[in-house]
């Protein structure tokens, strides 16, 4: 990871607050152009994405099998009729499958699985589920994995998928829940607040950009208002938790007396901060775990 960004010293404008946020912005968004080989890949979007969905062809044909299909023609026919609308006879061997392999089930967490504050991130119940989530992911992932840098794109990934399904396993406690929304929530949440930091690098103050990510979150959250087995607990979880973790991790650069571009919210600046986020979240876990398990 790469936290200074290199400017020749005729390009440091005058210390105007403007100006300045003109240039960490241009310094974010140029910052992987600097890097070399994989460095300069998305890689750990690619990782997530591909993983993602290979772990639901896998599941998709376990649950297939498990609903009575042994054939290849009937596997993939099984796949295609549960592709949009999971099929009341075939939802309990997709929810049984989706248990084995690590869906939220708060009586499971609260008898010691408690991988699966983790796991759901990376489950997904059909192909339009694991589509959706991925084509948005890839979309905001390898735009996002560019400014943030790798580690602290996993970071805040990692983080605001647990604590949405800590907020789903909280507020949500009959629900059986899989899916990587959560924590595309917390990218969305984490992309707002570099947009608002950096908000004078924008055309009227960047008004117009943050009223359409408020729009588009809007429309989202809308939505699992009025579908079906939409988890909006964990959408609204993720959104606030990668909010904050933007608030603390989002890349700032400013002007050093060398002339140079210093990132001031690099994980290597603030990797102590990194740790308490990492403990906060567990003891934030173990909160959840106290008060749902008593009710």
């Amino acid at each position: 990871m790469e936290n200074i960004y290199q400017t020749e010293p005729e390009q440091v404008p005058a210390p105007g607050r403007r100006q300045l946020m003109q240039l960490s912005y241009q310094a974010a968004l140029n910052r992987y152009r600097k890097l070399r080989g994989l460095a300069r890949i998305s890689w750990v979007t690619w990782i997530i994405a591909v993983g993602t969905i290979v772990l639901w062809c896998f599941t998709a044909y376990q649950s297939a099998v498990a609903a009575g299909a042994h054939t290849l023609p009937q596997i993939l026919a099984n796949i295609g009729n549960n592709a949009i609308n999971v099929q009341d006879q075939d939802n309990d061997a997709l929810t049984s499958v989706l248990l084995t392999y690590g869906a939220k089930d708060n009586a499971l967490i609260l008898q010691g699985q408690y991988w699966r504050f983790v796991t759901p991130i990376f489950l997904h119940v059909n192909l339009l589920h694991v589509g959706l989530n991925m084509f948005n992911f890839l979309v905001l992932g390898i735009f996002l994995e560019r400014i943030f840098g790798h580690s602290r794109f996993s970071l805040i990934y990692l983080l605001t998928g647990i604590i949405s399904i800590i907020a789903s396993f909280s507020f949500a406690p009959q629900e059986i829940s899989a899916g990587a929304s959560g924590a595309i929530f917390g990218l969305v949440g984490a992309y707002s607040i570099f947009v608002f930091i950096h908000r004078r690098a924008f055309r009227s103050g960047g008004i117009p950009a943050m009223l359409w990510i408020v729009i588009v979150v809007g429309i989202n959250l809308s939505i699992g208002l009025f579908v079906q087995n939409v988890d909006n607990y964990a959408h609204v979880g993720g959104l606030i938790s990668g909010c904050i973790l933007g608030w603390l991790f989002t890349p700032l650069y400013k002007p050093s007396s060398t002339q140079t571009l210093v990132d001031t919210h690099g994980l290597s600046r603030r990797w102590p901060l990194a740790i308490l986020t990492i403990l906060g979240t567990l003891v934030l876990a173990i909160i959840a775990l106290f008060f749902t398990g008593r009710s």
